[in-house]
């Protein structure tokens, strides 16, 4: 089940909403609970099981490591939880990749293949397993201490806003809003939370759906066949559809936590206003960005062991972000391009960039990633090499077509509140949207806007049938 299907938004939100708010405080964890649970075996009946039951694993093997006293023993219990959560992580996502790869090499030394497995990706296995390797490790360092509750664990691990595609909230973060949200369980957060659903939903619908249309329709041509033009407009078209796909879900799901009483950390910050790729990465997937620094790049060494030790460690964490979105060497590429942009930054580009406008440098930085999201797109590194190569204009016996009418008002849409908060009074206004608290009047307006928004999507949806997210890949 998606948030963006009619059976979420006309069936499953609204009984869940009204046993919600009917319930007394004792029981909404509860209802919480079933619900995330029904809500995950809609879309993956095969794998609830699996999440269930390592779910209840960790919960045992960091009480045993908290109440160890000796460290060797708790690191023991530490590695044990983390090879069991990474394990299943690789088998589900990796096995094929390395397989595959594997069979490259064999095939050069003349050894015969081996099989691949018929293996099928659980929804959403890389963001419950961040989560859970944050509570070890968290546990581990002596962040918080574990639960004594289990239910109170699997909710925070399963619960569905935030459950398929993130953001990716560590416990400490939300640790107290499992046992009491009393605080925020306002009328004015229940209404904020349906505004901010409300636009997420439509970002999705209204923008992402539709400028993904042209995005599939030039990236699925025959890349020897595309004008640049074309293929600059493909690119364009694919940079909004992912921004407004994946923010819209992010969106989506801090409105539906707040609706429920939890405030869950942004995850997206008007990302292609950035004047740099480093600003563009505090940016963009925040949350993302937060677990890498503080699980893999500070481990590493982060910028503590001199100047070339910490280019190779943010080097070797984009490597891992790439890896993380797809099985693929084009997500390696796509990672490895981010911080080979990253580290020139911080060597030279970001000392050049200062001495240009602020247009200048948003214009580079956006460049630099309309260009990235060509490998992120691309099925496979050929695939991407060729697409390149009618971007820089080597098809030239082919025709410029323009896309069809009906793209365009999604185009327009996708630029303009795409770039809205380079403007300082369109920042000052989406800051009053999504954290501002409104007078009566303003309650109004924005319920009349949201209640459009929710139905002009709604019959969207309707007509155009399935329309999955982007990240329910990773």
């Amino acid at each position: 089940m998606i948030f963006s299907s009619s059976v979420f938004l006309a069936f499953f939100l609204p009984l869940l909403l009204v046993l919600y708010y009917l319930s007394g405080r004792q029981y909404r964890n509860y209802v919480l609970l079933f619900g995330s649970i029904f809500f995950y075996s809609w879309g993956a009946p095969k794998f609830i099981l699996v999440i269930l039951g390592t779910t209840f694993l960790d919960f045992i093997l960091v009480r045993a490591m908290h109440n160890r006293e000796d460290p060797v023993e708790k690191k023991a219990l530490l590695v044990l939880s983390l090879c069991m959560n990474l394990g299943l992580l690789f088998y589900f996502k990796y096995c094929n990749f390395f397989i595959d790869n594997i069979n490259v090499l064999f095939e050069s030394w003349g050894i015969g293949k081996i099989g691949a497995l018929n293996v099928i990706l659980p929804i959403g296995i890389s963001f419950y397993t961040f989560e859970t390797v944050t509570y070890v490790v968290d546990v581990y360092r002596g962040v918080h201490k574990p639960l004594d509750n289990f239910f109170n664990y699997l909710l925070y691990i399963i619960l569905f806003p935030k459950l398929i595609a993130g953001p990716i909230i560590r416990y400490h973060e939300i640790a107290d809003q499992i046992t009491d949200r009393s605080a925020n369980d306002t009328l004015d957060n229940r209404l904020s939370g349906f505004y901010r659903f409300g636009i997420g939903l439509a970002k999705k619908v209204i923008i992402a759906n539709h400028v993904a249309a042209y995005a599939d329709t030039v990236f699925d041509s025959d890349p020897g066949q595309l004008h640049a033009a074309t293929a600059w407009m493909g690119a364009l078209a694919y940079t909004f559809q992912i921004y407004f796909d994946f923010s819209g879900y992010s969106d989506m799901a801090i409105g539906l936590g707040k609706m429920l009483g939890f405030r869950f950390p942004e995850n997206f910050n008007n990302p292609y206003i950035s004047q740099s790729i480093t600003e563009f990465w505090r940016r963009w997937h925040i949350t993302l960005g937060n677990w890498m620094r503080n699980y893999l790049y500070i481990p590493l060494g982060g910028n503590r062991a001199g100047t070339g030790r910490m280019y190779l460690n943010l080097y070797l964490v984009f490597l891992a972000s790439g890896l993380w979105h797809g099985a693929a060497w084009t997500f390696v590429l796509w990672g490895a391009w981010h911080g080979l942009f990253l580290i020139l930054d911080r060597v030279l580009l970001d000392r050049l960039l200062k001495r240009t406008g602020k247009i200048t440098r948003v214009l580079f930085t956006f460049f630099i990633v309309v260009v990235g999201w060509v490998m992120f797109r691309a099925d496979t590194v050929a695939g991407a090499d060729s697409f390149y190569k009618a971007m820089l204009g080597q098809n030239t016996a082919v025709a410029f077509v323009l896309p069809e009418p009906e793209y365009w008002p999604a185009f327009a849409l996708a630029i303009f509140f795409g770039f809205f908060c380079f403007f300082k009074r369109g920042d000052l206004f989406q800051q009053k949207i999504y954290f501002g608290t409104p007078n009566i009047s303003g309650h109004i307006a924005l319920t009349a806007i949201s209640l459009l928004l929710f139905t002009l999507s709604l019959s969207y949806i309707t007509a155009a049938g399935f329309n999955p997210f982007i990240y329910f890949r990773f």
